[in-house]
This record gives C-alpha cells, sequence and structure tokens, in this order.
C-alpha cells in the first residue's frame, strides 16, 4: 500500500484579538486536517506575509485566509480591498469571521469579493463550532485553486511595466 502524503493547506488568520487567534488555532490544530497556520495581528502584517515583505520571504501563499474586519495599522476592509485587487492573491479565499453585524459591513465585504461573511458567535462552543465548519466547507468539500508559479504575473523590478 503506497504512503500517501497528507496535503498541506496554508492558512493565515489575521486577528488582533489574542483569544480568538489562539481558539482558531487550536480548532484547526486538532482536527485531522493538516495545515501550515499563520497568524497576523493587524493589516499590516497580513499584507506584509500576504507580499512576503521583510521577515516573512520565505512565507507560501496562503490556500485560505481568515480576515477580521477591526483591525489596527489597516482596516480588514482595505486589506480584503488590497487582496482582490491583486493579480498574484484575488484568487485567494477569503473568509470574514468578524464581530459585526452590521448590514453595511456584510454588504461592503461582498461587494469587496470576500468569499463569505461569518459573525463570530460570542458562546465558546458555537465558536469552535464554526471554525470546524469552515474547515471543513474549505477543505473537504471545496476546490480551491491550484498554488501555481505566477512569477509571470510580477511587474518588472526595472521600474518600467513588462508586456507578457
Amino acid at each position: 500500500m503506497k504512503n500517501i502524503e497528507p496535503k498541506i493547506i496554508d492558512i493565515l488568520v489575521v486577528e488582533d484579538n489574542t483569544g480568538d487567534a489562539r481558539l482558531i488555532k487550536e480548532v484547526l490544530n486538532d482536527n485531522k486536517m493538516y495545515s501550515s497556520l499563520h497568524l497576523a495581528s493587524d493589516g499590516v502584517e497580513a499584507m506584509d506575509i500576504l507580499r512576503n515583505r521583510g521577515k516573512y520571504k520565505k512565507v507560501p501563499k496562503p490556500d485560505l485566509i481568515i480576515l477580521d474586519l477591526n483591525l489596527p495599522r489597516k482596516d480588514g476592509r482595505e486589506v480584503l480591498s488590497e487582496i482582490k485587487n491583486d493579480e498574484i492573491l484575488k484568487h485567494i479565499p477569503v473568509v470574514i469571521m468578524t464581530i459585526s453585524q452590521a448590514e453595511e459591513d456584510i454588504l461592503r465585504s461582498y461587494n469587496l469579493h470576500a468569499n463569505c461573511y461569518i459573525t463570530k458567535p460570542i458562546d465558546l462552543n458555537q465558536f469552535i463550532k464554526v471554525v470546524k465548519s469552515i474547515e471543513d466547507f474549505w477543505f473537504s468539500i471545496v476546490k480551491l485553486p491550484p498554488k501555481a508559479d505566477l512569477t509571470n504575473l510580477l511587474p518588472d523590478q526595472s521600474g518600467s511595466e513588462s508586456v507578457k
């Protein structure tokens, strides 16, 4: 019988609440899903990770982003907009997971091409259930886009635009 390697699934969680971030990490690590989990505590750090800047040069592009809206330094709405307007990042599914139930946040998130919007439950057991549901749906049911070599989409480093 062949020894089948588990698929490594890279997840970026952008969450400034350390308790919520820790709980999401624990739930994802406790399940059968094999994943590499990266945490960003604000929007600036999230974009540094996604664009492989500074100490994040070797962090792989995530297969899924779980994004809070209310973040310090750079708001989650700004992060979502940057992701979905970037040729290299826009294919990555973004799950908004936030405390906000405001209709304008929900509508704006979908207008910015969020893949889904989830309001964080206050109850611990419900919170765990929601995180497990995210994992089950995105990694058991959905077919995620393949990780491709997107270097041909990078801007020309000489400062001039290149036509490909």
